[in-house]
């Protein structure tokens, strides 16, 4: 099911439920985190009875890998324990399909989704998730040599407006711009400048290059959909695109706003979004957040990826 549209996908094709096994093993893993705590870096699920959770995530593999190539895990009764307990649950989960890896070159493992005010620049750094900004269709990490197998987002608030999660197909992204702009196809496949958003070493180069489409060992297409990241890129080095890279860029922003290439999902607390990173786009609106700061958007982000190593480079 790569190559989806809105009109030939539903809920039930993305949607995998918690059941009332898997519930109670998470119940007991909260039990055990406040009897013991450890940090959450430390907790394994080897150290858990988790055979349910295990079969759950092994659906969650399968509508990640062989169908609509995101899930939405439904979901964590965060009434029932603190912010804490839910992101070590949260953690333990999401290990169950894949390795957590760090998203920043300091090691970060976690990363807070909500805005913080802080305002977009090339070359500043500042990712647009810390923002409340409209984020254009992506794939996490475009501009570093290993972006991550897997985008997690846990949802510890919506916003009070907006910030609707979107999700596309790449190889529908593909077929789309095969189909309006062949000329264009062999450029797409050809490095382009990104912005590594400050993700570097003192003295290293302020920007990365990599084509928009590849094609993976099995023959599937797999993206560095980033084109904010490619447009700072440029700027970045001073550099205006030529006729051809400039067209090819706006074929890719044409298709994105085919609204009838993709879904919209409306975040409800507790739910886990799993995007399989190199074969889906992620978008999401802007929006506008509960005037109390306890309430504002928060979503817990982790990336996964079992090939390579731990740290930020893979």
């Amino acid at each position: 099911m790569q190559a989806w549209t809105r009109d030939t996908i539903a809920p039930p094709d993305w949607t995998v439920a918690l059941p009332p096994a898997a519930l109670e093993e998470l119940r007991a893993v909260r039990d055990e985190i406040r009897r013991a705590p450890v940090p959450t870096f430390l907790l394994d699920p080897a150290d858990f009875k988790l055979d349910a959770c295990r079969t759950t995530m092994d659906a969650v593999r399968r509508v990640t890998r062989q169908g609509a190539m995101f899930a939405v895990l439904d979901r964590l009764p965060l009434d029932e324990m603190s912010r804490d307990e839910a992101i070590g649950i949260y953690w333990l989960l999401s290990s169950l399909l894949a390795r957590p890896v760090a998203q920043k070159l300091n090691g970060q493992m976690f990363y807070d989704v909500m805005d913080t005010g802080a305002k977009l620049k090339p070359g500043s750094g500042i990712r647009p998730t810390v923002t409340n900004v409209d984020l254009r269709f992506h794939n996490d990490n475009s501009y570093n040599e290993t972006p991550p197998d897997y985008v997690c987002l846990f949802c510890l608030h919506p916003a009070q407006s907006g910030g609707i999660s979107q999700v596309m197909s790449v190889a529908t992204v593909h077929d789309a711009l095969a189909k309006r702009h062949p000329e264009l196809m062999a450029r797409l496949y050809k490095p382009f400048w990104y912005d590594r958003h400050a993700e570097h070493q003192p003295g290293e180069p302020t920007t990365y290059a990599a084509p928009i489409f590849e094609r993976g060992a099995d023959g599937t297409v797999k993206a560095r959909l980033a084109l904010s990241e490619i447009h700072a890129g440029y700027a970045l080095r001073g550099e205006r695109p030529d006729n051809e890279t400039a067209a090819a860029l706006d074929a890719v922003q044409s298709v994105f706003d085919l609204p009838e290439l993709h879904v919209e999902l409306q975040f409800e607390s507790g739910q886990i979004q799993y995007v399989n990173n190199r074969a889906t786009g992620h978008a999401r609106t802007e929006f506008v957040d509960f005037p109390e700061p306890e309430r504002k958007r928060h979503l817990v982000r982790l990336w996964l990826r079992d090939g390579g190593k731990r740290g930020y480079r893979g």
